[in-house]
């Protein structure tokens, strides 16, 4: 699963990097070296100008929520466990089913997180989990597939500007081999050269969706130790993705 990520890049810098059109964010986030569920995160869409328009899509940086809300629910509590899409699933399933079709999003990252349980114990006798930050080589941007979904707060006056709640979801699939021994899932990276395909919503046939989720060739990620920090979400800072110094690091894993 993907449940902790680093998103620190400016919307500016995201705007070039994805060639959006319009940036729709009231306001810039703050860097933030340890995202978590329900958190606001950066997310790039397409959007038709408007229902009655011919024009085409248009390419979109909006904040949206991290936890699927799906329009059909009657409480938005539901996103907090629906922060993950399996890429097996994810055109099946009811949850998921009509935004895989038509609400697709690219979620930038610097990197993401995950445990590795260690051969040492807790005093509860669980293996200890060590985090690693997993990253593009290049140290570019990482365009995880998602989905994003619109619900409606049924609460809110119809000239609320707050009555629609924007929220996503990262698709998972199985750990390339490189990571694979860390965990055995990860966040589904999207090319740049699918990102068109994958954004447009005029793009339909659940065949031709399945076709654009292909993982990334392996090779491409590096992964190595960070502090334990990171496990404490109120912790955030840069320090956060710093590499472990070696004497920090568990023996089994140096």
């Amino acid at each position: 699963m993907c449940g902790r990520y680093a998103s620190s890049r400016r919307p500016e810098d995201l705007i070039e990097e994805f060639e959006v059109v319009e940036s729709r964010v009231p306001a810039p986030l703050e860097p933030d070296y340890n995202v978590a569920p329900t958190k606001e995160v950066y997310a790039v869409v397409e959007r038709p100008p408007s229902k009655e328009s011919e024009e085409p899509p248009e390419r979109q940086l909006r904040v949206l929520t991290w936890g699927l809300v799906p329009s059909w629910a009657k409480d938005p509590s539901i996103g907090n466990r629906m922060i993950n899409a399996r890429m097996e699933t994810v055109a099946e399933k009811p949850a998921y089913k009509r935004a895989f079709a038509r609400r697709r999003c690219l979620l930038p990252a610097d990197g993401y997180f995950e445990w590795y349980p260690t051969a040492q114990l807790t005093q509860a006798g669980k293996p200890r989990k060590q985090p690693f930050f997993i990253r593009p080589k290049d140290h570019g941007v990482l365009a995880m597939a998602g989905l994003y979904e619109i619900w409606r707060d049924p609460s809110k006056a119809d000239d609320d500007p707050d009555r629609f709640r924007w929220t996503c979801t990262v698709i998972t699939t199985d750990a390339e081999d490189s990571v694979g021994h860390i965990h055995d899932r990860m966040p589904l990276m999207v090319e740049r050269d699918r990102w068109h395909e994958w954004l447009d919503p005029t793009v339909e046939g659940q065949g031709n969706l399945l076709d654009l989720l292909v993982p990334a060739a392996p090779g491409q990620l590096e992964a190595y130790p960070v502090s334990t920090l990171v496990s404490n979400v109120r912790n955030n800072g840069p320090e956060l993705v710093e590499p472990l110094p070696l004497d920090d690091v568990p023996e089994e894993l140096r």
